[in-house]
């Protein structure tokens, strides 16, 4: 089951690193229409376009990734203080009552709208250019079935730790600044006790 949860994870996280690229995409786009229309005086007529299909990419694409580290935003001010088992119990009611119907509806909607966006060869309405926007209206079917499996692994993951009251371990990917300098005091720390105690001896 483990082997299982870890692949959901590792295909979020995948796609998820993949569109993060794009984040140079829509850098050098804004920085490039910067200097065209305040240095040039020579504006493009593509940069909007760009810069929202690329940032709407990256923000659709992330989602899965996001659930499988649990980063989503979350009220845990009275979640936090109840027992592993209360919070997978409260988890698992939500994903089945909430997250599956939502994420049902999305991949439902999002085909039929992707679908004729692509049948048109939809292109963007907001500039001359005519740049394609039907790629990213094909984005949202795929974001909805990434999301249904990473959903699908966190429901997994609720059963588990109602069962056996800890919580799956999870992929880990980054931590946070602060972690690793509690983690670098904490060391820092044992070293200079067990210095101590050796120079007592």
């Amino acid at each position: 089951m483990r082997k299982f949860l870890f692949f959901i994870d590792e295909l979020s996280t995948w796609v998820g690193k993949a569109f993060a690229w794009l984040i140079l995409v829509l850098t050098l786009g804004v920085s490039y229409e910067v200097f065209m229309r305040y240095v040039l005086r020579a504006p493009t007529t593509w940069a909007f376009d760009i810069s929202y299909i690329t940032y709407g990419a990256m923000f659709l694409m992330a989602g899965a990734y996001t659930l499988s580290r649990n980063g989503h935003v979350r009220a845990d001010v009275v979640y936090r203080l109840w027992s592993p088992r209360t919070q997978a119990t409260m988890d698992l009611v939500l994903y089945i009552l909430f997250f599956l119907p939502a994420i049902a509806a999305l991949m439902y909607s999002g085909w039929n709208y992707a679908d004729m966006s692509v049948r048109f060869r939809e292109v963007s309405i907001f500039s001359p250019a005519g740049v394609p926007v039907f790629p990213l209206k094909a984005l949202i079917p795929i974001t909805g079935l990434l999301l249904f499996l990473q959903g699908f692994a966190e429901i997994i993951r609720c059963v588990l730790c109602i069962r056996t009251g800890q919580w799956p371990q999870r992929l880990h990917d980054v931590e946070e600044t602060e972690s690793l300098i509690i983690r670098e005091r904490q060391q820092q720390q044992a070293a200079a006790q067990q210095s101590e105690r050796g120079a007592g001896a």
